[in-house]
């Protein structure tokens, strides 16, 4: 038996030598490296951009009548509406409806057709409503350039229109008490107008802004029933609201991106031929553990036997062992002696996996009672055999 095993331990040595060649393996290298250029985000541009838009003006204030009277007797009501479109930041159009009164006066010149004393005052008013094509020019815009958020706008216009007067029996009342009224009218009266004006935008928000506006108006000679030989001219000063009808501006926002030069790592796949290096196996271990006669107990100086195999068995995980026990023939009967070898067989097994912990699945073993005897004296043959061989 012990030959067989050492004959088996050399042909695995020397399969292990043969095994001491090479393997093949492949590895990543660092070959070079490529650079190439890409686009990156940087930043946005966030613009506004004008839109074309409605708008309404809405407002109030004073008239003046040009004549030759005192200032103060010369004002009345005026109120005006209108509704535009801006097509530029510079240019807009709009048509206006602008009305309610105006007055006429005497002052110090009076002129009567009778001895009999005046008993008005002169004074007289009437009404209109006057309707205007205005050309619109933002001033600011052309100048400075347009801005959304500008505080002030001074915007200048001009244009032309009608205007519808009636109402005058006032007039006719002082013509009658002895004031010279040359050019009176009576009933409605419509008269071509030309007017200009100039207007202060103040910003309030972004649809409305409060509205400063004073204009100037030319009719002709027969406006305020006098004859004076040129035309006549009435001039208004309004306050109100500027409302834009929709988005006066869009937002436009641009993703800005910068050119940057990334670098690209190119590998190469190598062969590597490594030398194969393989343990070689462990030689088989081999523990006798002897009993006394008719004894099937350990003694505890054959403890340290079943150490070394339990020892070896943890080592070598793949490892296992075989146990064979016996008894000697010159003691007892072959019955006696055949219980004897497996009992002591037995025991060595138990200790392994009780003891040392070693899986039972790794054992083998056997009994040959006294029909083998191992060792040429008889005593030696109260035995087991531990054998543990690595695989």
């Amino acid at each position: 038996m012990s030959m067989m095993r050492t004959k088996m331990f050399l042909l695995v040595a020397l399969a292990w030598i043969g095994l001491n060649a090479t393997a093949q393996r492949t590895e990543r290298r660092l070959d070079h490296v490529e650079p190439r250029t890409v686009q990156v985000f940087d930043h946005q541009d966030v613009s506004q951009k004008f839109r074309s838009h409605w708008f309404l003006n809405l407002q109030g204030g004073a008239q003046y009548t040009q004549t030759d009277a005192k200032f103060k007797d010369l004002i009345s009501p005026n109120v005006q509406a209108a509704v535009g479109y801006q097509f530029t930041p510079v240019f807009g159009m709009r048509l206006a409806a602008n009305g309610w009164q105006s007055k006429g006066a005497f002052d110090e010149e009076v002129y009567s057709f009778s001895s009999r004393m005046p008993t008005t005052d002169g004074k007289y008013k009437f009404n209109y409503v006057g309707a205007n094509l205005d050309f619109m020019f933002n001033l600011s815009n052309l100048f400075c350039g347009w801005n959304p958020d500008r505080f002030l706008n001074v915007i200048a216009f001009a244009g032309g229109g009608a205007n519808i007067a009636w109402g005058n029996d006032e007039a006719h009342k002082v013509k009658d008490e002895g004031y010279l009224l040359e050019n009176i009218w009576c009933g409605t009266k419509k008269r071509s107008t030309a007017r200009a004006g100039l207007q202060l935008d103040f910003r309030l928000s972004q649809t409305v802004g409060l509205l400063l506006e004073g204009n100037a108006n030319v009719v002709s000679d027969y406006y305020n029933s006098k004859q004076s030989g040129n035309a006549d001219w009435y001039f208004n000063a309004l306050a109100g609201l500027r409302i834009n009808l929709g988005k006066a501006r869009t937002t436009e926002k641009h993703d800005i991106y910068r050119d940057v030069v990334v670098y690209d790592t190119i590998y190469q796949i190598v062969e590597i031929h490594d030398p194969v290096i393989i343990d070689p196996p462990h030689p088989p271990l081999r523990r006798d553990v002897f009993f006394q006669r008719n004894k099937s107990n350990i003694e505890d100086s054959e403890l340290t036997k079943i150490q070394d195999i339990a020892d070896f068995m943890m080592k070598y995980p793949s490892a296992k062992v075989e146990i064979v026990g016996f008894a000697d023939v010159q003691t007892g009967n072959a019955k006696i002696n055949s219980y004897l070898a497996a009992a002591r067989a037995d025991i060595v097994v138990k200790t392994l996996i009780e003891k040392y912990g070693i899986s039972a699945d790794r054992i083998t073993w056997d009994s040959k009672g006294d029909t083998v005897q191992p060792f040429q004296e008889n005593d030696l043959n109260r035995v087991s055999i531990c054998t543990a061989t690595q695989e």
